[in-house]
């Protein structure tokens, strides 16, 4: 199961991924969101951190002012540069004007653009040469122990490794590591003096910058013994030096196994964990962080973060202030819970599960995606998902299936298929009108839209028992949205054999139907989606959707009879020709032939019989029909053929008919599909045009014609739906899940 975890990002920029998180297919469904490539807060964001607390120098952009007189920004660059070499070469130059150099090159290195004019003039060893003791004469006797050379040197050197790789390895290459980590270790010394402290804070944040994403650096770092005083520094007296000691672990330790144990077997995790506890957010957000970077994809460390009391604290911090240390406890959380973690009843009964669904309404996307991601690991535990969707969870949960970015989508609806297992929630998602926004497929990825299938089998299985025993009752009860709500839910969830129990005897198909009739046009469209699962459920095949069975009839003279004098005893007249036909077959396949022959009619008696409204080929069909119970019916002859069929009280025939007609029924010619049904009483025929009106509901929705038209079929609706509903039906097997 891999979790992209956080890292230190360079503290140059404020950054927030946009990388969608991969999602794993263990657990099934859940996607695992990756830490943030965040800075050390907003706060922190570089130009106002590592300006922080320097002198007030006016920030140079394209001109300078030296001796009063405006030069370019290359010639004053080189100029610093200059200055800064020839210190080594010439012991009597002016050490202030060194310190000068280094202080304009690390103001103008606050502003991105002069960075790289910097690089390229050499800047980079000069700069590295400087990160020493400070100035000496007459042996180790200290010249100046005020170290604002080497802190100026140091910050314009993590400035500058904030830019881009290249430039860290440019740092690198000119032999920073070694100085720095030494720098680090100047703890005690000069404790006395301005700068010692920032000295030390600057050395952590070029470790910061330069081991940005980069494993080898980070391997040089350890290899150089930086690790060790970085762990010995999160016990500074100075905050702003703990802090920065905490964001180089951050750095160090992601993606970095042998880092991590390093830090780790120094001990660092109790300090770590009280710091934690700090009011100051920069501080705790920035060991919240290295947390993180430290337990993800390691078992054992986790084990030993929750042991070391790390629990509550990040319980707390999920309420915190800054988003990022929001989004950290959040996604820390989520690794505590993990599908073999045994504590998930303890982070909510510490308190956890109230901020996450707080989080949930953050207007911080990354801190929802964290906060839903914790929620969904919490939600494998039953006791919780009750918890959860007790305390509103499933209600905001559903809303952020509206959001359009993936992972947010994916986490929010892995989340709901955990709490859908519990049966106390079942009422509650469908009250929330949780299945129409499930089935309303926004979703941006694949295998959200197969979590969220997998979530409405789960819920369909248990709608039997006390589950649907409640909704029955709330259907009777509740407020009418509700009820229309259950109604909606139960049309696609229940099982057949229940149909009857709740949309005849409880009134369900009239709450449908209101929908229909009354509503806007989106919750016409969950009414007519509803009616049809409603209705293909109680019935496996319509019969207007199967071809009928030949007709009963005792006699079938068989097909060679037809138009054959032999034995005929009487004449048809159609279009001016003869057909020749006999009564006996006539009089056993309808009413009207046997009154016709059998009656008082003229016809009686009478040898020839006009037929004036059919054509020759369209009798011909019927009666090769009477005379062998079967026939192809041509599309073309269809229409004309009902017409007979219905005239002559031919059941048979009048069905194969319909069946035939129903093949065509498209959206260009539903309404005229419905008026030839209606006008010949074609019962399956208009059965079919009303499941495909609600089969079709939305595509039709834009014609001009259609919303008069639903009004007109209601009443075949309803009477349709309470046909087939009182039908028995066996009932559906269980779904797995």
């Amino acid at each position: 199961m891999i979790i992209s975890k956080s890292f230190k990002a360079p503290l140059k920029f404020s950054v927030k991924s946009s990388t969608a998180p991969v999602i794993s297919n263990h657990p099934p469904m859940e996607n695992h969101p990756k830490r943030q490539r965040t800075t050390r807060l907003a706060a922190r964001n570089l130009k106002r951190k590592l300006s922080h607390n320097t002198d007030g120098a006016p920030i140079v952009t394209q001109l300078i002012d030296i001796d009063d007189e405006p030069i370019d920004l290359v010639v004053a660059i080189r100029r610093h540069v200059e200055v800064l070499n020839s210190s080594f070469s010439d012991p009597d130059f002016d050490h202030e004007a060194v310190k000068e150099a280094a202080a304009d090159i690390a103001d103008l290195a606050k502003i991105d653009e002069n960075v790289e004019i910097i690089v390229e003039n050499g800047a980079i060893p000069a700069l590295v040469r400087y990160l020493e003791s400070p100035l000496v004469v007459c042996g180790n006797v200290p010249k100046s122990c005020e170290h604002k050379l080497e802190k100026d040197c140091a910050l314009a050197l993590g400035l500058i490794a904030a830019i881009q790789p290249g430039y860290q390895q440019l740092i690198v290459d000119a032999g920073a590591i070694v100085p720095t980590v030494k720098l680090l270790k100047r703890r005690g010394e000069c404790g006395e003096c301005m700068f010692a402290n920032a000295v030390i804070r600057r050395a952590a944040d070029i470790i910061t910058n330069i081991a940005h994403d980069n494993p080898r650096i980070k391997t040089n770092i350890r290899v150089e013994g930086g690790i060790a005083p970085l762990v010995e520094l999160l016990n500074f007296p100075d905050v702003k030096v703990q802090r920065a000691a905490a964001g180089a672990l951050r750095t160090v330790s992601f993606r970095n196994d042998e880092n991590k144990s390093q830090i780790v077997e120094l001990n660092a995790l109790p300090t770590l964990v009280l710091m934690l506890q700090s009011q100051d957010s920069t501080v705790h957000g920035e060991a919240i962080g290295a947390i993180g970077n430290l337990v993800h994809s390691s078992p054992d460390i986790k084990k030993e973060v929750i042991r070391a009391g790390a629990l509550q604290p990040v319980i707390g911090l999920l309420s915190s202030t800054c988003l990022e240390t929001q989004r950290e406890a959040a996604l820390l959380i989520g690794q505590f819970a993990a599908p073999d973690s045994d504590c998930k009843v303890h982070i909510a009964q510490r308190g956890a599960i109230t901020p996450l669904i707080k989080m949930l309404e953050s207007s911080d996307e990354q801190v929802v995606e964290m906060s839903a991601f914790a929620l969904g690991r919490l939600a494998q535990d039953a006791h919780n998902q009750a918890g959860i969707a007790h305390r509103g969870g499933i209600i905001s949960l559903l809303n952020l299936l509206d959001v359009k970015t993936g992972s947010v989508q994916h986490n929010a609806a892995f989340a709901l298929y955990g709490l859908a297992d519990n049966e106390e929630n079942v009422a509650d998602f469908i009250k929330a009108g949780g299945i129409q926004k499930l089935q309303d497929d926004n979703f941006t990825v694949q295998p959200t839209r197969d979590c969220v299938v997998r979530t409405l089998k789960r819920l369909q299985n248990k709608i039997h028992g006390p589950v649907l025993n409640q909704l029955l009752y709330l259907m009777r009860t509740a407020e009418k949205t509700v009820q229309i709500r259950i109604a909606l839910a139960l049309a696609h969830l229940c099982d057949p054999k229940d149909g009857k129990l709740i949309f005849i005897d409880n009134n369900g198909v009239e709450f449908l139907l209101e929908l229909l009739y009354f509503s806007s046009n989106k919750q016409q469209r969950y009414s007519s989606s509803a009616l049809y699962e409603l209705a293909k459920k109680a019935t496996s095949f319509a019969p207007e959707d199967s071809a009928p069975c030949s007709p009963t009839q005792q006699v079938f003279l068989g097909e060679k009879f037809v138009n054959n004098p032999t034995m005929s005893d009487v004449t048809f007249l159609i279009d001016g020709k003869q057909f020749y036909a006999h009564k006996i077959g006539l009089v056993a396949s309808s009413d009207i032939f046997r009154a016709m022959f059998d009656g008082l009619y003229k016809e009686r008696n009478a040898q020839n019989v006009e037929i004036p409204n059919i054509r020759w080929e369209v009798f011909e069909l019927m009666m090769k029909f009477i005379y062998s119970g079967r026939i192809n019916i041509a599309k073309h002859l269809a229409k004309d053929l009902l017409v007979a069929a219905d005239q002559y009280l031919l059941e048979g025939l009048k069905r194969q008919c319909e069946y035939t007609i129903a093949q065509e029924i498209c959206l260009d010619n539903i309404p005229e599909m419905y008026e030839l049904a209606d006008t010949f009483n074609a019962s399956a025929l208009r059965r079919a045009c009303t499941l495909f009106v609600l089969e079709h509901f939305t595509k039709l929705s834009s014609q001009l014609w259609f919303a008069k038209f639903v009004k007109q079929i209601i009443p075949e609706i309803r009477s349709y739906m309470t046909d087939i509903l009182t039908r028995p039906v066996e009932a559906s097997p269980p779904t797995v899940v």
